[in-house]
Order: structure tokens, then sequence, then C-alpha cells
């Protein structure tokens, strides 16, 4: 019986372990942290081994045929060199998955804009009636949903950790939003590294699929050419330009392939440039699958949003507070500072990740009116933005001091947006976490 072995028991980890399981490998999970009861009881459920809270016992590990590693576990840990140093194979959850379905995959990644876009299109599929599921970074996890039911179709959100473990998946509908600095803490601070990770989407396509893209990426422009696809190409553009397919001309968008489509750009749901190039992904991934043109004009213009991605809070005495914690990118605050019509008190800060603040120095100046600086160590944010000469708070304390903080420097009028730039491990959880503590005391002010 050929022994498969999952190291990580979250949400991935725990579905790709009832997946092997149902197949019939022996299985055991392997977890050098605590495991969530819920996925401990979902373990016990299908009598699965699991271990926790230690080092990987590693005569039960490199014993494996073949090993699921989760995304948050970095290619650079010693038992994922030792694995690989003797030859055993290492996947991603979505690679192991993909295996056991034939369903259509709709698949999104990039820098910014990836959960926004997934989210958008599970919406219009679903309002079309479609049966789709909705899976990777966000949703279920991919295996626990083959292993336990069946979907014609599944919208999978794909960060550059899961592209690069996956080696035979497929991608019929594949979508890169853009490309940006981003996890380059991971990526030994190379660029080029996160890039390759992130047109593994394309790998494995054919003449069938079909690659969307944001047109006016240099970076993906210029990697078009090293690539060979061979999946057939729709571009997308804020305005009409050679070679999109996808644009906006006289306030209206139109997406001129495969099928002809229009409306309205005032009906969409979600404002701001940002968001466009959203609609419009989402918009020609539908029209792709063949999804009816007024289905998805109906779901373009009733999308309720993300929570994290620029959400309304609410207002304090003339304060506005927006969350936009799942900013753990530079380019991110950047969307999300271009976007505001008054004037800005910034909560930014957290874990950075070899983040160049110049790309928002501009934004900060035109638009900000202070600057809140949340995270254990903000050394960086002073120095980049100290010189600005902007009324700034150090909060190393908490999201509490920070809505306070914000609140205080704050006129009315004005808007308090958390939009960190950063990851959020320095105080948090997870940007969840950081984005739920932000409502919480903004609505205790």
């Amino acid at each position: 019986m050929k022994r498969i072995v999952i190291l990580g028991a979250g949400e991935s980890g725990a579905g790709a372990a009832v997946l092997a399981q149902v197949k019939g490998f022996d299985t055991f999970v392997s977890d050098t942290g605590t495991i969530k009861d819920k996925y401990k009881q979902l373990l016990d459920r299908y009598h699965i081994p699991w271990e926790e809270g230690h080092p990987h016992t590693e005569a039960l590990v490199l014993n494996a045929d073949e090993v699921v590693k989760s995304p948050g576990i970095p290619g650079d840990a010693p038992i994922v060199q030792k694995l690989r140093a003797q030859g055993t194979p290492v996947i991603s959850e979505i690679e192991f998955a993909g295996r056991y379905t034939d369903a259509t995959m709709i698949c999104i990644t990039g820098s910014n804009g990836k959960t926004t876009t997934t989210s958008l299109i599970y919406h219009i599929f679903r309002s079309a009636g479609m049966d789709v599921g909705l899976a990777g970074n966000i949703g279920r996890s991919l295996a626990l949903q083959v292993a336990t039911e069946s979907h014609k179709y599944y919208v999978i959100e794909l960060s550059s950790f899961q592209l690069d473990n996956m080696y035979q998946f497929r991608a019929n509908i594949a979508v890169l939003m853009n490309i940006t600095p981003d996890h380059l803490d991971r990526y030994d601070h190379d660029m080029q590294k996160d890039v390759d990770a992130k047109f593994r989407i394309t790998q494995n396509q054919t003449e069938d699929d079909a690659f969307i893209f944001w047109n006016d990426d240099p970076i993906i422009r210029r990697e078009l050419a090293r690539h060979g696809l061979k999946a057939r190409l729709y571009p997308f553009s804020a305005v009409k330009e050679d070679g999109a397919i996808a644009y906006v001309e006289d306030d209206e968008v139109k997406i001129n392939q495969p099928i002809a489509f229009n409306m309205e750009q005032e009906e969409l749901a979600l404002t701001g440039t940002h968001n466009l190039y959203n609609s419009l992904a989402a918009g020609i991934s539908a029209n792709v699958a063949g999804i009816k043109k007024e289905a998805i004009r109906k779901a373009l213009s009733d999308f309720k949003g993300v929570e994290h991605r620029l959400e309304y809070v609410c207002s304090v005495r003339g304060v506005r507070f927006v969350n936009d914690s799942k900013a753990t990118n530079v380019n991110s605050c950047w969307y999300a500072l271009q976007s505001m019509k008054t004037p800005v008190v910034l909560i930014l800060g957290g874990k950075d990740k070899g983040n160049d603040y110049k790309e928002i120095e501009d934004l900060v100046r035109q638009k900000c009116s202070a600057l809140v600086y949340l995270g254990l160590h903000n050394e960086k944010l002073h120095a980049a933005f100290d010189p600005l000469g902007l009324p700034v708070a150090d909060v190393q304390t908490g999201m509490k001091d920070a809505v306070e903080a914000a609140y205080r420097l704050a006129k009315k009028g004005d808007t308090v947006l958390l939009s960190p730039c950063c990851a959020s491990f320095d105080l948090f959880k997870s940007y969840e976490d950081r984005g739920d503590q932000f409502k919480k005391y903004v609505r205790e002010l």
C-alpha cells in the first residue's frame, strides 16, 4: 500500500489527508504546531493517525512514498530538504486533489486582487446556477471537496506557495491579475523566483484552455514570450489599447471575446480602478465558460465585496473607518490609497516582507494627513515616511491603541484606513484577526 504523509494539518492538510484515506492510502499527518480541534475531529472521524506540537517524527515521515506539504511550510525546512535529498516527491494539496477530479478548473493568482476576483467569479457561477465549488486560499479545501462531494467547476485562488509544488495540475481557465514585489523574504529576495512561481499557473495548459491577464503589467508582458504559451490569450486593460480584448470605452465595459459582452461601468458593484480589473477578469472568465450575458451582468452588479478588502466599517463623529487588512503588500496599499476621496489617516505596518515603500510615497504625501505605525519593529516605516513631515503615532502594543491613536489624529471628514502593507504575524494570528480586531475596536469608540 502506498504511503502518503501530510505535513501541516490546517485546511489544506486535513483535506488532503481525508482524500488520501478515502483513496486507500496508508495516511499519516504531522504538524509541529497545535492542530485546531475541528481538524483533529475530522482526522479522527476518518481514523487518520496524526501528531502535533513537536518536531516531525522522521521515522514516520521519511518512509513516505509521497508527501503533501502545506503551503505555509517553506521549501527549505529541514524535513522537506531531507525528503527531497532522498528523492521523495513533495507536492501541494491542489496537485494531489487534481488527480481525482475531471472538473473544469478556474484558477486565479497574482500579487493583488486575487481574493476579490476569485470570490466574484464564484458569485457569477453560483448566481448562474452552475455546480461550482470555491477552494484554495479561500473556501474549503479542494481535496476535501473532491473526497466528499463532486462539482463540475472549481474556482480556486492560488498563492505562489501553492503553485511552487504543482507539477501536473492543469488550469482550464488561468487568471493572472498582476505581479508586484511580494513574499520576497520567502524567495531569497529574488523577484524572478516569485514571477516564475506565478507563471506556473499556465503550465500544462493546451490550446483548449484560456489565459486571462492584465495587459498593462510590464512583468507579465515581458514573461509571455519566455513561456511559449499554448492557451488562448485574453488580455484586459482599463482602456482600449492594442491587444486588449476587454476594457472600458465611453463609460461602458466591453468584452470582445469569445462572445461580445457589454454593460455600463456605473452598474458594476465594485468601484475603483483595482476593482475594474477584478470585474474584467471575472467577466472574461465567466464569458469563456459560456455563462449567459444576462447572468454575468446581474452578478457583476449585485456582488457584495470581500471582507477585509476596502471594507467600510462605520463612521464615528464624521470620521469614516475602512478595513483593508488584506493589503499585505505595498501594491495593495497603493490601490487602496488611490481609491480614497478624503484625507486619510493610514494605519500600516506589521511583519515586513522585503517591502519597498517608495511605491506609495507620492500617494502618502498627496492623500494622508497622518500615519499610525502598527508593529513590533517600525524602524523601516520611520525611515521611509518620517521625512514627509506628517503627524505620526508609533504603536507596538496592539490594535486597540492603534485605533484610538488614529481617531485622535483624524478630523471630521477624514478616513481612517487600515491598509498595512505587511503580513500580520508579529501581533496577530492572521490578516483576518487583524481586521476583526480593527472592526471591534472601531465600533467601541
